[in-house]
């Protein structure tokens, strides 16, 4: 293979990311139109709060909770924070977003396992020679289709049920990257970005993939080519040589160490500058993976969190063939693919769509080749400057100069550099170690079984996991499930508190063997009720979490900056003096955005007791983090736990199966998901067994001949028939005998043309 160094790019190359994430850059419509997310009454919400934690409390702790609140209501504190809140929110699109961002963005520790979620795409419909590469070159190109008609305005807008939803979380998807800094991390988005970056054996390549209209330059028989030729290239590497060289691996550290390595790295010499430049701003990351997982447990792991294993002491997994701050598009060797995301900018229902639109994008191709007039699903046009453009371009359009060439990224590592990804790599084996995935693909039955039964798929669901979690430890924990808030202009999420009165009740009535089927199902019925009905109103925007949140937080930043304006009563002060410490952190007044306190305030803030009394720290602790992410185009889909003592799950409802993948640190995380599989199955008899009872047949008859006659129709049945009923009523033995949770246990057991200098070394690829 033939190589050149390329020139290095200059400082203008890379379009300059946006300092604001929820800047527009990309054209989506109707946003103006949205309403802004409402700041639900104080009364109102304090009633949800109380009521979440009624059931995670004992009677003397929910009492104490409970005066607590309704100081802050009557006593004036929560009023007045109410109208600070509200004044806060008038001048901006949403109460909660800048919060939000300064929420993720401060998290510290690695975003492995902690903020970054999964896809696993559906099997592949295309029959494929080389599954890999053929499907990694098709996924590119799909993506790219995508991108062109985002960028352009094209794109079908959101909706549910005819409600538009906000589209600006779109504008953080495509070319963006979680930056680390000595304080906390920044986003920055490359609304210009029109190249890809691929990784594979943890060497990284690049190449142009669009031109300045955001056509595709490529076909994906070309884009298979460069991809064969960059696997060609890395594969040249040694398995045990990977992890040593492995850039990638930086980015599973946490926050504060990849800041002083990325900032070594910048300050070394030019061209890991450079280098890292072209991976920042590339439009996403394509890792393609020397291994296939195994078993169903293994491709989960793989896709959260990378890959484990060791030949000879030395990591040889694919944790090492990773870019965890961006978005990423991950292709096994056996043709398994999936996509992990960086999730500050963008919600699970976002990322879905942009999963389900590649992956229906893929479904039409492969019809396509049965069918030559079968559409695309997106509008894009090849572009009239690649290679094998079938028309000129017009005269109207300057010529663009274009060099779609895979090139190779050449970093020269420094020893700290060096000492850096050897640690980097100890302490990502060491979180993949201590993390266990393991995934139920349920077929008993699903959504079209829950819904004839007269139950939400959701809410039966999540009931569900309640069920299983109290058969397996008897106790209930604080639940989280996310409702989307997206008909609100830039809305995010609001959080369901699965555990409820009603949730408290039915699981402790489902795991009592004094309780009869009908009183089981009662229960259950009721605690789905009240499920669907939390989940609409938090749709709304009318939940507890965020409200408090964004109170509390604006609080902290008045608190913050009163410290700045008076450094002698801050935390740091009081403790020298002797002095007691009032909840304060870090700096502030004037560099604070958003602090409301006056200048001139002489009372330092305090932190109401609301904030301090344990039950808001109870309820924020989601020992169980749910999400419900469903669509034909994903096959499972998770996430970590959010608590060391909780479990994560990702769950997909499908017409006829449940999937569910769950992932806990050192849990029981295998034999909760069997608990949960016998909990389906003992509640699906259940339903059956109480169907047949309220639609049981009438006895047949004997009329005065002596002929055994249908009691609804009254025509004769031949000892043949009645014979053949008799024997199907046998086999409902199966829906008795002893269920698994008659247990008995009692109550108290989240670019403009230029030429860009190519950066790195030329592949040579083989033409077709």
């Amino acid at each position: 293979m033939t190589t050149a160094q390329a020139p290095l790019p200059s400082s203008t190359s890379l379009s300059v990311p946006s300092s604001d994430p929820s800047a527009s850059t990309t054209k989506t419509a109707g946003a103006e139109s949205l309403p802004k997310l409402p700041i639900p009454p104080l009364k109102d919400t304090l009633e949800r709060y109380t009521r979440a934690l009624e059931g995670l409390q004992d009677n003397k702790e929910h009492e104490r909770t409970k005066d607590v609140v309704r100081h802050f209501l009557e006593g004036g504190e929560g009023e007045e924070w109410q109208r600070r809140l509200e004044e806060y929110a008038r001048e901006r699109d949403s109460y909660i977003e800048e919060f939000w961002y300064e929420s993720y963005l401060s998290h510290s520790d690695s975003v492995v396992l902690s903020l970054n979620p999964f896809f696993v795409l559906s099997s592949d419909v295309n029959p494929r020679t080389e599954p890999q590469l053929s499907r990694a070159s098709s996924l590119i190109l799909s993506s790219l289709l995508f991108i062109h008609d985002l960028r352009n305005g094209l794109l079908k807008p959101d909706d549910v049920r005819g409600i538009p939803l906000d589209m600006s979380q779109y504008e953080r998807l495509f070319g963006s990257c979680r930056v680390p800094t000595d304080r906390g991390c920044r986003m920055e988005v490359h609304p210009e970005s029109r190249h890809i970056a691929v990784v594979r054996r943890g060497q990284f390549y690049w190449f142009d993939c669009l031109d300045s209209k955001n056509r595709p330059l490529l076909t994906d028989r070309e884009i298979l080519s460069n991809l064969e030729a960059i696997v060609k290239d890395a594969d040249k590497m040694l398995t045990h040589e990977v992890a040593q060289n492995s850039m990638g691996i930086l980015t599973t550290e946490s926050r504060k160490i990849w800041s002083s390595l990325r900032s070594s790295l910048i300050r070394s010499n030019k061209l890991n500058a450079s280098c890292l430049a072209v991976v920042e701003a590339s439009l996403f990351v394509v890792c393609l993976d020397d291994a296939g997982p195994e078993d169903i447990a293994e491709l989960c792991g793989n896709f959260l969190c990378g890959g484990y294993k060791l030949e000879a002491g030395v990591q040889v997994g694919t944790c090492t063939n990773r870019w965890y701050d961006k978005l990423q598009i991950i292709v096994c060797s056996n043709g398994e693919a999936g996509i992990n995301f960086e999730h500050t900018g963008v919600d699970g229902h976002t990322v879905l769509r942009y999963a389900a639109d590649v992956y229906t994008e893929l479904v039409l191709l492969f019809a396509k080749t049965i069918n030559p007039s079968t559409p695309s699903l997106f509008k894009a046009k090849m572009s009239p400057f690649a290679k094998h453009a079938k028309n000129p371009p017009p005269s109207s359009e300057p010529e663009e100069e274009v060099d779609t060439t895979p090139k190779k990224l050449e970093w020269r590592l420094t020893p700290d550099l060096r000492a850096g990804i050897r640690y980097a790599e100890t302490r990502i084996s060491d979180l993949i170690c201590q993390n266990d995935s393991q995934a139920l693909e349920f077929k008993g039955y699903g959504g079209t079984f829950i819904k004839r039964h007269g139950f939400s798929p959701d809410a039966f669901v999540q009931m569900a996991f309640q069920a299983a979690y109290y058969g397996l430890y008897g106790r209930v924990e604080s639940t989280y499930e996310p409702a989307m808030t997206k008909a609100f202009l830039h809305g995010r999420t609001e959080a369901i508190r699965t555990v409820q009165p009603e949730s408290v009740a039915f699981v402790k009535t489902f795991c009592s063997d004094h309780a009869s089927m009908q009183e089981k199902v009662a229960a259950l019925r009721k605690a789905c009720k009240r499920h669907t009905q939390l989940t609409k109103e938090c749709s709304q925007g009318l939940g507890q979490d965020r409200h408090l949140y964004a109170m509390y937080s604006l609080i902290q930043r008045d608190i913050m900056a009163y410290e700045a304006a008076h450094p002698s009563q801050s935390p740091r002060a009081a403790k020298l003096n002797g002095l007691p410490d009032s909840n304060g952190h870090g700096p502030t007044h004037g560099q604070v955005p958003g602090s409301t306190v006056p200048t001139e305030e002489a009372a330092k803030p305090q932190v109401p007791a609301i904030f301090t009394d344990p039950g808001y720290n109870l309820l924020g602790t989601s020992v169980l983090s749910t999400s419900n992410c469903g669509n034909p185009a994903l096959r499972l889909f998770g996430f970590g736990p959010v608590t060391p003592e909780g479990y994560g799950f990702g769950y997909i409802i499908k017409d006829e199966g449940i999937s569910v993948c769950m992932s806990s640190k050192h849990l029981q995380t295998k034999r909760l998901l069997k608990t949960l599989q016998a909990y389906l199955n003992e509640v699906q008899k259940m339903l059956i067994h109480l169907w047949k009872e309220a639609n049981e047949r009438p006895e047949a008859f004997m009329d005065h001949t002596g002929i055994m006659r249908d009691a609804r129709t009254g025509k004769a049945i031949s000892m043949e028939e009645r014979e053949e009923e008799e024997g199907k009523e046998e086999g409902d033995e199966m829906l008795g005998g002893f269920g698994f949770f008659d247990v008995g246990i009692q109550s108290d057991m989240a670019q403009a043309r230029r030429r860009r200098p190519a950066v790195g070394k030329t592949l040579s690829i083989a033409e077709y």
